[in-house]
């Protein structure tokens, strides 16, 4: 019985062994086949599966970049802030946890028990946003509650990161940083040219919920922006704002404008307008306040595109909400902050536009009297004047039958060619450009890059007009000479006048130095780049004596600062129409005059002063802004005392430009817009620096022209400026 017993055994540990390697075998099958159908379609049964699970997605927002200024202090900056988010589905697992989170967020962030139960309708969501850009200190207590043993049963609450962008110095360098608005989307300045740059790639967490309800997340994370260091100096920017404040603060004027350049390296130091605004609130009505003041809402009504708002056409009558709009703005008994509350949306935003210009890039105006030291520069470097020569001034110059006077009508006698630039003598400079002719003079308007724009890294740049060399009639050469019926912008004049006096190199402007990524990697370095040689190292040495003569003993004068050797160049021009009494004046310097290492542009738009043309206010502004930039950059002194200069030389007396009607002609058939800025068909006069403000045609709308060709505008989504 026992042998039958181990001979069955033996049979079925055989069987088995067989049956062992069958499914072995089809294991092994099976595997190979799940093996090829994943490699062939398991991407898409995985999306068949997914499709049938609870999934979400999260976007990751990117950081956008800082902006900073030349030596690393944050002008623009984003900060953490954060979304409180709920999951309905997961408040309402539970009456208890549903009733403990409700009065968490009521008790918390003062959510109101309405909207916690509308957003509790949907059932099944797992994101519903309930608060937006809440600060860390804000959601602090409420993080500290849920960790305690009474808010635990508090579920569905989460935080989602976000930024908002950061202006640590409020106004300070407005216009030149911009702003963004929703998206980070870069509006004007910096964050507007370099948006691109700055912005980064938002990142993605990916999440479902399997069958056995287990949450799976992939994080994708987010690329942040690039860092951009500016050409700004903060303490430099601060300086010139100062000075700024100050002087509409004792004065006031329509604007004032200062530009600061290296002029070794074509690099902005700093950019201001006395019209500022807080970055951090640009769309508030602190923007748009100075506007609807009374000194200011002349200027305002006056402003090309305020008329056309008011305009109608024939036969039609202006509407009864623009005429009581009018009305009310007209009103001095009305206050600026009940202006604004009547204002509809579209006049607003005009006069946000407005707040937002930035002058210095984006409005045309007659350069003047500093227009003579380009003239001069052009003859000098073509041999068209040889430096010793003389000319005689009685007053009064004759072309072509006009009487184009010079400012001083007792004539200068005979000038040498410094003294012509001293004494602002309009007469010797039109004998300069009728030496010079029209392609001699349209050559070096073009070398100096008048006509075009300076291809600065800002959005919104003018060109300016100017007349080409078949447009250069004797008259137009010589009213030109002297900076009149050709229109100039101040990043134009900088930036040319950085070439006079740094030996002839004419250096593209720029604010940025360099592009970094968050961890200090260099992705571009922005070196000063020469673009041309205007004028020999020999003219400009030769200019830099004669620009030091004016400031010592000629009509600057009053730019002298104790211990520094100071160079420049005055204007006062006359504003459309002629003979209104209102004018721009000007004065653009540089220091030291032995080794030029700053220049100083400034412009005041009708000064707060009952005689404009003789106040010299512009050079005033300079001198400050010198006595308090200069030590501050460690330029060292090199007088030992102030020169007590010439008594009998003081500030151009500006007489009327012309004794006839306005300009009417056209620079050319494709410039409707600049008739502005043609020279007058009746008798012309001259002064210091007879010339125009082009706040109506400039910028926006008015092509440049250069050589007769008509150039595009990058500023045509920029609205024009009244101030």
């Amino acid at each position: 019985m026992a042998k039958k017993r181990k001979k069955f055994l033996a049979r079925m540990q055989n069987k088995f062994f067989v049956i062992m390697i069958v499914i072995t075998i089809l294991f092994l099958i099976l595997i190979g086949r799940i093996y090829y159908i994943n490699k062939k379609s398991g991407k898409q049964y995985e999306k068949i599966v997914l499709s049938q699970q609870s999934y979400d997605s999260i976007e990751i927002p990117y950081r956008r970049g800082d902006i900073l200024d030349r030596n690393g202090t944050q002008l623009a900056t984003s900060e953490k802030v954060y979304n409180l988010i709920m999951e309905p589905k997961n408040v309402l697992q539970s009456d208890e946890v549903k009733e403990a989170t409700i009065n968490a967020l009521m008790q918390y962030f003062s959510i109101s028990r309405e909207d916690i139960e509308k957003a509790l309708e949907d059932k099944t969501s797992l994101y519903k946003k309930m608060l937006t850009k809440l600060t860390y200190d804000e959601i602090k207590p409420f993080n500290e509650f849920i960790a305690t043993d009474e808010g635990k049963e508090v579920k569905g609450i989460w935080f989602e990161d976000e930024y908002k962008r950061y202006y640590p110095h409020g106004s300070l360098a407005c216009q030149a940083l911009g702003f963004t608005v929703s998206g980070n989307v870069g509006q004007g300045g910096i964050e507007g040219y370099y948006n691109e740059e700055l912005n980064g790639t938002n990142g993605r967490e990916y999440g479902y919920l399997t069958s056995d309800m287990n949450l799976e997340r992939t994080t994708k994370a987010p690329v942040n922006g690039y860092n951009v260091t500016s050409t700004i100096d903060a303490n430099a920017q601060s300086i010139v704002e100062k000075r700024i404040s100050n002087f509409m603060t004792e004065t006031g004027a329509k604007n004032v404008s200062v530009l600061v350049m290296d002029p070794n390296s074509g690099e902005v130091l700093a950019m201001a307008n006395s019209n500022n605004f807080d970055l951090n609130e640009p769309y508030e009505n602190s923007a748009i306040r100075y506007l609807l003041e009374p000194e200011y809402i002349g200027y305002l009504l006056a402003d090309q595109e305020v008329k056309e708002y008011f305009s109608v056409k024939e036969g039609e009558t202006l509407s009864e909400e623009k005429t009581q709009l009018k009305a009310t703005l007209e009103n001095g008994g009305i206050s600026a902050e009940e202006k604004i509350e009547s204002l509809p949306e579209d006049f607003y935003l005009i006069c946000l536009n407005k707040a937002w210009r930035n002058f210095i890039i984006s409005d045309g105006f007659e350069p003047g009297s500093t227009y003579k030291t380009f003239t001069i520069a052009g003859a000098m470097e073509d041999g068209v004047l040889q430096g010793d020569e003389g000319f005689y001034c009685g007053g009064v110059y004759t072309v072509e039958d006009w009487d184009i006077k010079c400012h001083n009508h007792a004539g200068h006698g005979t000038v040498s060619i410094e003294q012509a630039l001293m004494y602002s003598c309009n007469v010797a400079l039109m004998q300069i450009a009728l030496r010079e002719g029209r392609n001699t003079f349209s050559k070096y308007q073009d070398v100096f890059g008048f006509g075009k724009t300076t291809n600065v890294d800002l959005a919104g740049e003018a060109g300016g007009l100017i007349y080409g060399a078949d447009k250069l009639n004797p008259v137009e050469l010589a009213t030109s000479s002297f900076g009149q019926g050709l229109t100039v912008t101040m990043m134009q004049v900088g930036t040319a006048f950085c070439s006079v006096i740094n030996g002839g190199n004419y250096y593209e402007p720029h604010l940025v130095k360099r592009i970094t990524d968050e961890n200090g990697g260099v992705i571009n370095n922005i070196e000063p780049t020469i673009l041309r040689k205007t004028i020999s190292p020999e003219t400009s040495a030769f200019m830099r004596n004669a620009l030091f003569q004016v400031v010592d003993t000629g009509t600057a004068q009053k730019a002298k600062v104790e211990g520094y050797t100071i160079g420049g160049k005055t204007g006062t021009a006359e504003k459309l129409p002629r003979g209104n009494g209102k004018y721009l004046l000007s004065f653009i310097g540089f220091a030291p005059v032995e080794n030029p290492q700053v220049v100083v542009y400034v412009t005041v738009d009708e000064p707060n002063v009952e005689d404009q043309a003789s106040s010299g206010l512009g050079t005033i502004i300079a001198q400050g802004i010198f006595e308090d930039l200069l030590p501050y950059m460690n330029i060292y002194q090199t007088e030992n005392e102030k020169s007590e200069g010439d008594p009998n030389v003081g500030d151009q007396i500006a007489t009327p430009v012309f004794e006839g009607d306005i300009p009417t002609e056209n620079l050319s058939n494709d410039a409707p817009n600049a008739a502005d800025t043609e020279p007058a068909s009746g008798e012309t006069t001259g002064d210091d620096t007879s010339g125009e403000s082009t706040d109506d045609n400039s910028g926006t709308d008015t092509p440049e022209t250069n050589g007769g060709e008509t150039q595009g505008d990058d500023s045509s989504s920029v609205p024009e400026n009244g101030t």
